[in-house]
């Protein structure tokens, strides 16, 4: 496999590295409003996409933060742009929906601040079948679905080389990746970037999909199916998203200390269901 070269990800990922460690358009243009009394704040209101994470939070971290005293609101979104926005506004004060790459390309387009505040283990993205079951034999002009998002995209994409079935030219920013990168593609595979919600319900109209880890949760798909798992880097891990003001909030390190905790850990590591995650360096 070729190396893959990656530019710094921004204050989001230092954030991340010293701290611990998709989607259609949204808008925004407002200044976020100051945070006052983080140090008094007991009631917390967290964003959700469709997935595991939500499970994991309410099993794992929910009860160690009730039993210090803090409330917590649950909101569930579909898109990751509007997420993050509404971290960035103060309409919800976290999001538990991204990698840190994502985050830097939001934070970029919308003009937004939001930081990585902790890691949490993260399902891997994967390659399945749909229409064809096997990778032995892929016929000519194969249909494939990646997801659109570009950094999601780049995944799929090293998923597929990996498999042997393309190869590409490496970007240093996997936020700049779309499907022209492509040098080398021996079957003619038709691949199309589709909204990464909606990979599991096409799954049945392509031969093969590169499909984000959340939704395959979501989508009720096995792992034991899938014909290729990613080698997710670090930078692909999803992260507690919340804005740069808050980050040091006693909330804040609330929530980054009960993902740390040796409950939480046990909470994963003794159920099959999260086996194969990428887990955070500070499970070891």
């Amino acid at each position: 496999m070729k190396a893959v070269r990656f530019a710094l990800l921004g204050a989001a990922t230092a954030a991340l590295l010293i701290g611990t460690t998709a989607c259609s358009s949204g808008s925004s243009g407002s200044e976020p409003a100051e945070s006052t009394g983080a140090a008094e704040k007991t009631d917390i209101a967290i964003g959700f996409n469709p997935g595991p994470y939500k499970e994991m939070f309410d099993g794992g971290i929910l009860p160690i933060l009730e039993s210090e005293g803090y409330s917590v609101e649950e909101q569930d979104f579909t898109d990751g742009i509007v997420t993050n926005v509404a971290v960035s506004e103060g309409e919800i004060d976290a999001n538990i929906i991204q990698h840190p790459v994502y985050m830097d390309f939001v934070n970029a387009q919308e003009g937004l601040s939001n930081v990585a505040l902790v890691q949490v283990p993260t399902p891997r993205m994967a390659l399945f079948g749909g229409k064809s079951t096997s990778l032995d034999d892929v016929k000519q002009g194969a249909t494939v679905t990646v997801p659109n998002a570009p950094s999601n995209l780049y995944r799929g994409l090293l998923i597929l080389r990996d498999a042997g079935l393309i190869d590409f030219d490496d970007v240093d920013d996997p936020n700049t990746a779309d499907l022209s990168i492509i040098t080398d593609n021996p079957h003619d595979l038709q691949i199309t970037a589709i909204e990464n919600a909606q990979q599991v319900p096409a799954l049945q109209d392509v031969d093969y999909a590169t499909i984000q880890g959340n939704f395959i949760i979501a989508g009720g798909l096995d792992y034991d199916d899938a014909l290729a798992v990613e080698d997710q880097p670090i930078e692909f891990s999803n992260v507690v998203t919340v804005r740069d003001s808050d980050v040091d909030s006693d909330w804040a390190q609330a929530i980054k200390k009960a993902y740390e905790s040796p409950e939480f850990i046990d909470y994963v590591t003794s159920d099959p269901q999260y086996d194969g995650y990428n887990l955070p360096e500070w499970f070891n």
